[in-house]
């Protein structure tokens, strides 16, 4: 059940915003294994003047961040095979994969409080975390 937070330096329209969702959503299910109905993703598009990124690239208006915070426990390969899943299905929509950064925080099962208050570490989650 990963939380993700996808923020963008430019406006897109409706369904560009939501096929970007989708792309890191499907990324998701494929790389992490998680249930396809599992997603909790947002999406934040920024004046470029309050989202500053590397000076160096010459569209930063496709600058892309997203943050994932997941339960710990994914093997390295899985994060890897994730990173470049995001960046190919963004590509598909036009993104170059050189505007995207990602960043995974891992966070131990006891620190996320889900269905009802529980300790996730006390839930049977349905997936494994472990691949």
């Amino acid at each position: 059940m990963p939380s993700v937070v996808i923020e963008v330096r430019r406006e897109y329209s409706t369904e560009q915003e939501i096929a970007i969702i989708d792309a890191v959503q499907s990324a998701l299910v494929q790389h992490f294994q998680i249930p396809e109905k599992d997603k909790h993703i947002r999406f934040f598009a920024h004046l470029p003047h309050r989202f500053a990124c590397p000076p160096h690239q010459d569209q930063p208006e496709f600058y892309t961040q997203i943050s994932i915070d997941a339960f710990a426990g994914r093997s390295v390969d899985a994060k890897r095979n994730l990173y470049q899943g995001i960046v190919n299905n963004l590509e598909v929509l036009g993104i170059p994969p050189k505007y995207v950064t990602i960043i995974i925080r891992d966070i131990p099962l006891e620190n996320w409080g889900i269905r009802g208050g529980q300790a996730a570490c006390d839930v049977a989650l349905g997936f494994k975390v472990d691949v």
